[in-house]
């Protein structure tokens, strides 16, 4: 695409206005007359009668639209109050749908329930009633409708290997919070919400907040129009200024669906079992694992407090015996207790810069179920026998008990395998070096099995971030990984591995975390985009994960290693939890679930909860439908809580980039679009260089990974180095504009 520079400036900071008050239209012939009766109360027999006739009729159509009158005539409905109530009633069940030239049974015609789950300003993401894959929705398609709503969704094909389709009615609307930031546009108070749309809207009580300008609040529509342009809202309260990386990740948290705070009674649960304590009874049955030779012990970040999983490790003469010991959540946390409902409604915990949203209260993440050193706690224990490869060669599971006797943090683990420890370090870490050393080893040889599996090994930036005493961000790093992560990472690997062999073998009803091969299109569209970027790679027609191995190797000394991976990435299928063991492609296993952290992710407890049933003797029947329901929860709560996590980090790099306005960064072109070069800075922090800050000159965009200028020959290219210099952070929307510097 070819074209002058040109502002988007206004479209990307929300500054676009459009008019919300209209004039009312006439009333088209008959429609007062519907409204009107419609409103007199009718008869209930008679109205059931006519929704019957109602249906009956539009299903012989078989989908074709019925007109009003004809459809009036045919059920000898015309000017009738229960007629109208019938009408009225099918159009708001979502039974029937109206169209422009008719009324259409809706299921006739293709269309279906569903929930919105997601908006952003231009396009949002709807889930079937019925269940399945969720449906994209371009912005133009959503006549307004916001999360939470029930709609009548008409299927209009795919996208990517993604469904798409288009919102046809809203059955019921949803009220929940919104978030955003007032702004005095001209003189009159506006909102800009953080989604729904790029145009700010009007505000029915604007005169109660006019010296709020500039703060970030909640709202709700209260009137709603035919696009979120033209709906109104009445503010609620404000959480402070839109310049605090802080309040707005409040506001995105408040309005995410998320609870931000127990129930009493849940908070009471749970306190009354951190006071019991562990009693003789809750010992009965268990493996003693206290004072074993195998010495067990954590290893989690600095400021770790939810310690849901430790270690133990020596060498056998057939190759190595791993245990790892999982805080037994389960015990504590029955099926159906309220603590029970409020976990799975949450499904996760949620961390974002300094901040933790837990699945469960601190009285059990932080308290009686947390593995902390030099104390009794109840573990579900994953035991294995590894051969000299690393491979499980037997595993079983056990009810046990444990003292941890170090609290591990990996940059002293890494220090302490690395040899640049200090003597403080060593001593603390004495009792576990050995079991370190050879955990390492072990690492090491996991690491050369899951590439000889063929496993693609995608690196993804991930951001930390250091506040201050305010809670403001003063330092954006990438987070890196060395021994001690890789290491406990493998340890948990294999122990989910060995929980879903268990669950297959026995046939247990059961929660799975699979990972299906990349859709078709989607593979398709990786080869053409290695392809044009000159990466070789095999074929990609029926993609196994060793080609995709095979993808990033060929990368690894290009200077488009980070983008490829991206790419690589995106062409992948979302994981997600099922009830049936398809495998994980990502990590080239057949069998494979989430085991490991019960305290923070509810499918992991789910499994606790199945293979604690299973240890029992108890007949896995009954538990069938309660991992239907847990999978279907951890699905639907995770990508929630991604998308928070996305949004939050977005604001707080935004909040380091204010403080270096005018700076000059050494970066690397991260994407390019017909609107400018995005660029990715060292330090995770990405920002847009609008075409607009670019030298003047005729651009063009090759719609993939070029960007030409004809008058100078300058070409913009993924993953080439460019400097430039911060000129802008927008705090509010986690938005950085960049320039090249001079």
């Amino acid at each position: 695409m070819a074209g002058r520079r040109s502002s988007h400036a206004a479209a990307r900071k929300g500054k676009a206005r459009s008019s919300i008050k209209k004039q009312d239209k006439p009333a088209k012939r008959g429609q007062k007359e519907y409204e009107a009766k419609a409103d007199v109360p009718g008869n209930s027999e008679q109205q059931k009668h006519f929704e019957n006739r109602i249906q009956t009729f539009l299903a012989k159509a078989g989908g074709r639209p019925v007109s009003r009158a004809d459809l009036a005539a045919k059920c000898r409905g015309r000017g009738r109050a229960d007629y109208l109530h019938a009408l009225k009633a099918l159009i708001t069940s979502g039974i029937i749908a109206e169209r422009r030239n008719g009324y259409v049974l809706a299921a006739a015609a293709g269309m279906l329930r569903a929930e919105i789950v997601r908006v952003s300003r231009t396009f949002g993401f709807a889930r079937p009633e019925e269940g399945g894959t969720e449906i994209f929705i371009p912005g133009r398609d959503l006549k307004g409708a916001m999360p939470g709503d029930i709609v009548l969704l008409q299927p209009t094909g795919e996208r990517d290997g993604t469904p798409e389709g288009a919102v046809r009615t809203v059955i019921l609307p949803a009220q929940m919070q919104i978030s955003g930031m007032l702004t005095d546009d001209e003189g009159m108070l506006r909102f800009l919400p953080d989604t729904l749309c790029r145009h700010t809207l009007a505000i029915e009580n604007a005169a109660d907040w006019r010296t709020h300008a500039g703060d970030k609040v909640l709202a709700v529509v209260t009137q709603r129009g035919e696009r979120h342009s033209e709906h109104i809202v009445r503010i609620v309260c404000s959480l402070g200024s839109a310049e605090s990386a802080k309040a707005c990740a409040r506001a995105l948290a408040l309005v995410s669906g998320v609870p931000l705070e127990f129930p009493p009674d849940v908070l009471a649960e749970a306190d009354a079992l951190e006071q019991r304590g562990i009693t003789d009874t809750d010992l009965n049955g268990r493996l003693d694992l206290r004072n074993t030779e195998d010495v067990i012990f954590t290893i989690d970040g600095f400021d770790a407090k939810d310690l849901d999983d430790a270690i133990s490790v020596s060498r056998t003469a057939n190759g190595y015996r791993l245990g790892v010991h999982i805080a037994d959540v389960s015990h504590y946390v029955t099926q159906d207790s309220r603590l029970d409902q409020e976990a799975i409604s949450r499904g996760t915990s949620i961390y974002y810069a300094d901040q933790v949203i837990p699945m469960l209260p601190k009285a059990l993440s932080n308290g009686i179920c947390s593995l902390h050193p030099d104390v009794d706690r109840l573990a579900f224990s994953a035991l294995m026998e590894l051969d000299d490869a690393g491979e499980i060669r037997s595993y079983r599971f056990a009810k046990t008990v444990i003292r941890s006797v170090v609290k591990g943090v990996y940059r002293e683990v890494n220090a302490v395998i690395g040899g640049t420890a200090s003597p403080e370090i060593e001593e603390k870490y004495a009792p576990v070096k050995e079991s370190l050393l050879l955990l390492n080893e072990l690492r090491e040889k996991r690491l050369a099995a899951r590439k000889k599996r063929g496993a693609p090994s995608i690196e993804a930036e991930e951001s930390a971030f250091l506040l201050d005493e305010n809670g403001v961000c003063t330092e954006v790093l990438a987070r890196t990984r060395a021994e001690g992560e890789e290491l406990i990472e493998e340890c948990m690997l294999l122990a989910n591995e060995a929980a879903a062999k268990c669950g297959k073998t026995n046939h247990l009803p059961f929660v799975y975390r699979v990972h299906a091969k990349p859709p078709e299109e989607k593979a398709l569209r990786l080869a053409d985009a290695l392809n044009r970027l000159d990466i070789p790679h095999p074929a990609l027609d029926d993609p196994k994960p060793k080609d995709y191995a095979q993808v990033l190797e060929n990368a690894a000394d290009s200077p488009l290693k980070p983008a490829v991976h991206q790419i690589v990435l995106r062409s992948m299928a979302k994981a997600d939890y099922e009830t049936e063991p398809v495998g994980h492609f990502g990590l080239a296993l057949e069998d494979y679930a989430h085991f490991t952290s019960p305290i923070r992710r509810y499918p992991d407890l789910a499994i606790h909860r199945i293979l604690s049933a299973f240890l029992e003797g108890e007949k896995p029947e009954h538990i069938r439908q309660f991992a239907e329901a847990a999978a279907e929860a951890g699905s639907r709560t995770e990508q929630r809580a991604m998308q928070l996590e996305r949004d939050c980090d977005d604001r707080y790099r935004a909040e380091w980039a204010s403080q270096h306005i005018g700076e000059t960064f050494e970066g690397a072109v991260s994407g390019l679009t017909e609107f400018g070069i995005y660029v990715m800075l060292p330090n995770t922090a990405e920002g847009l260089v609008p075409l607009d800050a670019l030298p003047m000159d005729e651009y063009t965009f090759d719609g993939f990974f070029s960007m030409h200028a004809s008058g100078t020959g300058k070409h913009y290219t993924l993953g080439m180095p460019m400097q430039v210099q911060i000129t802008r952070a927008d705090i509010n929307s986690g938005h950085i504009d960049l320039a090249p510097a001079e």
